[in-house]
């Protein structure tokens, strides 16, 4: 410690001036903002958190212009996007989390079909409770985060090996269970799924009667999810070690952090979050068959993304990913709403913003790799 505490003096003697004359060589920006009253300009992970959100607004808002007459501007159209999207919510911040260390999880769409299967079978089929289904549910998520976690933490293998292999896995067991759609008829999990809660405004209908808003209890699961992510993503030693891990490994480990283990965290904190968030997609679709949530992990990879999280490593926000998925709804709503167009138009239009996400991360990565020169 007494050697990293005279490095800024030794250097500044080395080169025959002070230590703050060389700080304030090394760090232009610092002195600029100084000389600004403190101001200093909009970061490039700002930037892209605030784009998200400035382009969610700006879609929504063209929908409720161009689709009025259709309900677009009703608020419960609005809150149709967090319906929809409750699980991808949950699932998208466990992908957030891993790729902030600069890794990736590409089962999670094989483990919430897997949990829904396990879940609609243990309920019909061996006459189980929801809330045992619930305790299965998590526990085939951590399951999944622990085992490649550690393979990927601790063996050193490649992260996208190792969740493609959890991605055949997730899908042949999900097969194995059964091969058929088994529909969920618990009276409990029923209750659940059509449980309403009226929130206190709403709007009139064409015959001029009052429609209450409401939401289902997945809304308020994915809300929880995403304050606990945020808080342990930006106010907990473990949350700032993954971004340091991402940002630079090796930097980290000089600073003392256990990369191993926190990368470890991570993927069990993901496969956590998919056991969650594949329980909230069972009750909006009340069912389990094998081919559900086909390309799960590609939304919320693409989610991630658009809501400013960097394939890289090292930055990334739960509030822009919450919009990246706000985002993909919007799409799909517009394009569910037009009527005319397929609805592989919302894979065609998703795919071309992300690349577009893609492409504006790299201008930005590379300015600031020019401004750091």
């Amino acid at each position: 410690m007494s050697a990293l505490k005279s490095m800024p003096e030794s250097a500044g003697k080395a080169t025959g001036k002070s230590a703050t004359e060389s700080t304030r060589e090394s760090s232009p920006r610092l002195s600029r903002g100084a000389s600004l009253g403190g101001k200093r300009p909009l970061s490039g992970t700002n930037f892209l958190l605030v784009f998200t959100i400035a382009l969610f607004v700006v879609m929504y808002a063209a929908g409720m212009i161009i689709f009025r007459e259709q309900g677009f501007a009703n608020p419960q159209m609005f809150l149709n996007l967090f319906i929809s999207n409750a699980g991808l919510i949950v699932i998208s911040l466990g992908l957030t989390t891993v790729m902030i260390t600069g890794g990736i999880d590409i089962s999670v769409g094989s483990v919430t079909a897997l949990v829904c299967m396990v879940a609609a079978y243990s309920m019909e089929r061996q006459g189980m409770s929801a809330y045992a289904a619930i305790g299965l549910s998590l526990l085939i998520g951590l399951a999944f985060g622990i085992v490649q976690g550690y393979l990927v933490a601790y063996l050193e293998i490649q992260p996208f090996i190792v969740t493609l292999a959890g991605m055949f896995f997730g899908r042949g067991m999900t097969a194995v269970v059964s091969q058929e759609m088994i529909a969920i008829k618990n009276e409990t999990f029923l209750a659940w799924a059509k449980f309403r809660i009226n929130l206190p405004f709403g709007s009139y209908n064409s015959k001029g009667d009052f429609q209450q808003a409401y939401i289902y209890p997945t809304v308020v699961v994915a809300l929880i999810a995403l304050a606990v992510v945020f808080v342990v993503l930006k106010y907990t030693k473990f949350g700032r070690s993954l971004y340091a891990i991402g940002g630079n490994p090796q930097s980290a480990l000089m600073m003392g952090i256990n990369v191993r283990r926190s990368k470890f965290g991570a993927y069990v904190m993901c496969g956590l979050l998919a056991g969650i968030g594949g329980f909230l997609f069972c009750l909006n679709s009340a069912a389990g068959f094998v081919e559900q949530a086909k390309f799960l992990e590609m939304d919320a990879i693409s989610s991630s993304v658009i809501g400013g999280t960097l394939l890289s490593g090292g930055v990334g926000n739960p509030i822009g990913t919450l919009f990246g998925v706000l985002i993909k709804g919007t799409i799909s709503s517009l394009i569910t709403t037009q009527g005319t167009l397929s609805s592989w138009w919302v894979r065609i239009v998703l795919s071309a913003l992300l690349c577009f996400f893609i492409v504006l991360q790299s201008i930005i990565a590379i300015r600031k790799a020019k401004r750091h020169d």
